[in-house]
């Protein structure tokens, strides 16, 4: 091996631990759910996995205990055009000391937090292969739906003399109680909720192509925002 070569790997040994170094742990980073694939294991078993594409998170500001009142990370993600932020983001932006033009901020909480860690970018080495994680997302919108859809209602009977199909049914009783009691199941919105996988398992993380692999679907539609944490149940 060459002088040369060696002085190059040494610097590129060096940049990744100033990177390592300048990273800040969470027990959550927010990612894109690019999709769903499969891949096939060491024995030859097909896995269904989602794809998560993997995003700069950024700590945008510190909550403090004496300030706030609790302790926590402000976590700012999706970069787009300096022109689509607007002036208080920018100015927020730039006393972190953070240079992407983010627009979406969220908190994660912890335990101790450090003023040092502001601007800094937000590590995923946590988040190794084999890791249990818990999956948040807004699910798909499903607009308008009867109770069948939404609520799995079996239904009436199918043939030609009944007149209950489909139906909601009764909802309620006669005088007593004389109303319909609240939280009833009946026809509405469906979807557009928060919801959460738990106990998912990490397969696979490459930060070098910036994807990583959960065993299993996710929340969401396509190229939708996920929070990717660590599981609180296993």
């Amino acid at each position: 091996m060459t002088e040369e070569t060696k002085s190059v790997e040494e610097t590129a040994e060096n940049t990744s631990n100033e990177n390592t170094a300048d990273a800040v742990e969470l027990s959550s980073f927010y990612g894109i759910k690019a999709g769903m694939t499969r891949i096939f294991d060491e024995a030859g078993n097909h896995v269904p996995v989602t794809v998560i594409k993997l995003e700069p998170n950024y700590i945008t500001q510190v909550k403090t205990s004496d300030k706030d009142g609790y302790e926590a990370y402000q976590v700012g993600y999706y970069s787009k055009r300096e022109k689509l932020v607007n002036k208080a983001t920018k100015g927020r932006l730039a006393k972190a000391g953070v240079k992407p033009a983010l627009t979406r901020f969220a908190e994660v909480k912890a335990d101790t937090v450090e003023a040092g860690a502001l601007g800094k970018e937000v590590s995923i080495d946590s988040f190794a292969p084999a890791t249990i994680v818990d999956v948040t997302g807004k699910s798909k919108g499903k607009g308008f739906q009867g109770v069948i859809k939404r609520y799995n209602f079996a239904g009436g009977p199918q043939s030609h003399g009944s007149k209950f199909h489909r139906t909601t049914g009764s909802i309620g009783n006669r005088a007593t109680p004389g109303k319909v009691w609240k939280n009833k199941k009946m026809p509405g919105h469906m979807g557009c909720e928060t919801k959460t996988v738990q106990n998912l398992e990490v397969v696979e993380v490459n930060k070098d192509k910036g994807y990583m692999l959960i065993r299993g679907s996710v929340p969401g539609s396509k190229n939708s925002w996920v929070k990717i944490s660590k599981a609180v149940k296993k």
